[in-house]
């Protein structure tokens, strides 16, 4: 019996937790490079210039295909997606040394395919969004219609693959933070996933109305009187 009194006390006590919603976002926060910012990486369908001062005739422009490869004469398909600028080079250099002699070349990107990213969660419209240019979490939970009530706005988590390999990093968006102009915030890159999960006190309103309100056979309400303890009607 305690235990139902004191869930029923959370479910009454919780609404009005999250009535307290914060404002609607409407600024965006200013974005901040640094030397920790992560390099770009190639993603299929970026293009980039290779030009091979030994053989002049075997420089050109293409693209990077679907499968990550980038077609270039004498060498075939080379993997080219999730790598930097100079790793590209660096294994188009390897490639090359098999037919040229002391092969001398630069890769220069051209164009920029789709970026893309995902916002899911607590926002309003989870979907997947274009990126109109850099921008950070904050931003793009902008783009998505902003945080719901429910949103726990402290512990979002960003899972990239900016640096080569799948990482989650955990960023504070709270109005806290905002004031602060949100310490740490990096770019996001290409395919980034960001989610905002629950707060604590969305997940007990969820668990009250399942197994609280739903299961119990008949409506009765629960109020605590300081003066004769708690009563049920």
């Amino acid at each position: 019996m305690r235990v139902v009194l004191a869930c029923l006390a959370l479910l009454f006590a919780a609404p009005a937790a999250v009535a307290q919603t914060e404002p609607a976002i409407e600024a965006t926060s200013p974005m901040v490079y640094s030397d920790q910012t992560p390099v770009y990486r190639f993603f299929p369908g970026d293009e980039v210039e290779v030009t091979i001062f030994s053989a002049p005739e075997l420089s050109r422009n293409a693209t990077i295909a679907p499968d990550g490869r980038l077609a270039l004469p004498l060498i075939g398909a080379v993997r080219a997606a999730d790598l930097t600028a100079e790793e590209l080079r660096d294994t188009l250099v390897s490639a090359y040394a098999a037919h040229l002699r002391m092969p001398e070349l630069t890769v220069t990107p051209r164009t920029y395919g789709s970026r893309q990213v995902f916002v899911g969660g607590e926002v309003a419209r989870p979907g997947i969004y274009q990126m109109p240019a850099n921008m950070d979490a904050f931003q793009a939970v902008a783009l998505a219609g902003g945080f719901l009530p429910s949103a726990h706005r402290g512990d979002v988590l960003i899972l990239s693959r900016a640096s080569g390999q799948s990482i989650v990093t955990q960023i504070d968006l709270s109005m806290r933070a905002m004031r602060n102009g949100f310490p740490g915030a990096q770019p996001l890159q290409r395919y980034d996933v960001v989610y905002v999960p629950r707060s604590r006190i969305s997940q007990v309103n969820v668990f009250m109305q399942q197994y609280v309100r739903d299961a119990l056979p008949v409506q009765f309400s629960f109020y605590y009187d300081l003066r004769g303890g708690s009563r049920n009607n």
